[in-house]
């Protein structure tokens, strides 16, 4: 089973629970935007994918921290389905950090010298 990550804008996970000829059955989803494709749809393009009942509560629960549209890495399995075809399967989900590091000018430098195209203001009395 090959194994892979992608980054996409959070939407939500969503849990259903029921019971169905006497067994107890969970479904588990995670939605993601995707890049629309002007044709069917504009804005994001909603997509699910399913999770393996193995990480299930895991997977749903940690979609209550993201905000929606935030930036999220999926990490998914790619199972085999058959007719040359695979179902991705959610097993991990996190937030990508997209804060630059914070830049400090070295020690004995203000942060207003001179840049190559524009000078240093003078300081005004």
């Amino acid at each position: 089973m090959a194994r892979s990550t992608m980054e996409v804008a959070f939407l939500g996970t969503q849990k259903l629970a029921f019971s169905q000829n006497g067994s107890d059955v969970k479904i588990v989803k995670v939605f993601y935007g995707d890049e629309p494709d002007g044709e069917t749809e504009n804005g994001l393009s909603i997509v699910s994918m399913d999770v393996p009942l193995e990480v299930a509560d895991e997977v749903f629960a940690a979609g209550a921290n993201f905000d929606p549209l935030q930036k999220v890495r999926i990490t998914f399995e790619v199972a085999r389905a058959g007719k040359q075809k695979g179902n991705n399967l959610a097993v991990h989900i996190e937030a990508v950090d997209d804060k630059p590091a914070a830049r400090t000018a070295p020690a004995g430098q203000p942060s207003t010298a001179a840049t190559p195209n524009k000078p240093a203001e003078p300081a005004k009395s």
